[in-house]
């Protein structure tokens, strides 16, 4: 269970890895954010790279929460508390996430793109929840990626031990997803959204 779920996470947390530095080209406008994104689909808008994503999520979500069912009473530390909540979290968000979007394309027929995902992050009072929700996931995204990196890291790093590495990538989390949302509600600003992307908000 727990190689699956070691390599299904890999093979999500490469998505991510590129949904998330789209997400941080946002700083440069909306307009660069679409461009990159058109770019990246090249690479996993298609059916073979969505099929095996759909199953790596399908995999992480079930797999997660039963070592979340199995683990959750015999954590002794502050990493395996936070792989094993964090883990939960972003499961749940996964699907939601993953939810939405094929609802998007497929029933409401929108374009998924940067539009789309930062219509609740702009919208008030959508944001007092979106914000949150959102800018949680990725720091947790970053905290599980710390919690494995402090058990599997054995060796020191110019210095640094293991321990204080997990903790340098949290941090570097938490200052990244400031960026993102610096970016993807223009600056704190706020940005105005497409008329065909009300029906996300409500509208």
């Amino acid at each position: 269970m727990k190689r699956i779920h070691y390599f299904s996470g890999v093979i999500i947390s490469i998505f991510v890895g590129l949904h998330l530095f789209n997400h941080f080209y946002s700083i440069f406008g909306a307009k660069a954010h679409i461009e990159l994104m058109n770019d990246f689909r090249v690479v996993y808008r298609n059916l073979i790279a969505e099929t095996i994503l759909l199953f790596a999520v399908g995999i992480q979500i079930v797999s997660g929460i039963k070592l979340f069912l199995k683990k959750r009473k015999n954590v002794s530390d502050f990493f395996e508390r936070l792989q094993i909540w964090s883990g939960l979290y972003l499961a749940f968000f996964l699907l939601i996430h993953l939810t939405a979007v094929l609802y998007g394309r497929l029933i409401l027929n929108l374009d998924t793109n940067f539009y789309f995902g930062v219509a609740g992050l702009n919208t008030f009072p959508l944001n007092l929840f979106f914000i949150p929700y959102y800018g949680l996931a990725i720091i947790l995204f970053f905290g599980h990626i710390s919690a494995v990196h402090s058990k599997k890291m054995k060796n020191k790093i110019i210095g640094i031990e293991p321990n204080k590495q997990s903790y340098i990538i949290l941090i570097i989390g938490i200052i990244l997803t400031l960026m993102i949302l610096y970016g993807l509600t223009n600056k704190f600003n706020g940005l105005e959204i497409p008329k065909e992307y009300d029906v996300m908000t409500g509208k």
